[in-house]
């Protein structure tokens, strides 16, 4: 496996509490259902959803694109395994992209989440074979 990039974004649960205020079509365009689902469930919703915020902007950075080229945050979903532990699952045109800007079809995205309310981080390390 070979480092393609690496990419860190810290955002505010209290920044995505508001947007969500003002604008309403916000969560489903960035969140998907099962994002929704999971977050709403949750005693503290918006720092779920700030750390999801964090890792899909984390995952852009590091394509080094960001947010271009047809990368969509809906179709880059933030999961966890059983035992907690956080992974991406991209599908879509999205994934079309990601595989177009690595040229490679195989790859991997490790991710770190963490928070200290109100912020939360994401640290991404995507790597190729």
């Amino acid at each position: 496996m070979q480092i393609y990039g690496l990419g860190s974004d810290i955002a505010n649960s209290n920044r995505i509490k508001k947007i969500f205020k003002k604008n309403k079509k916000f969560k489903k365009r960035i969140f998907t259902s099962s994002e929704i689902l999971i977050c709403e469930k949750k005693k503290n919703t918006f720092s779920c959803f700030a750390k999801r915020f964090a890792a899909k902007e984390a995952f852009a950075k590091s394509l080094g694109t960001g947010l271009s080229n047809g990368l969509k945050f809906n179709e880059i979903e933030v999961k966890n395994n059983s035992l907690g532990r956080p992974y991406f699952k991209i599908k879509g045109n999205s994934l079309k992209t990601v595989r177009k800007i690595i040229k490679k079809k195989n790859f991997k995205a490790s991710l770190s989440l963490s928070d200290d309310k109100p912020f939360s981080i994401a640290i991404v390390i995507l790597t190729v074979k």
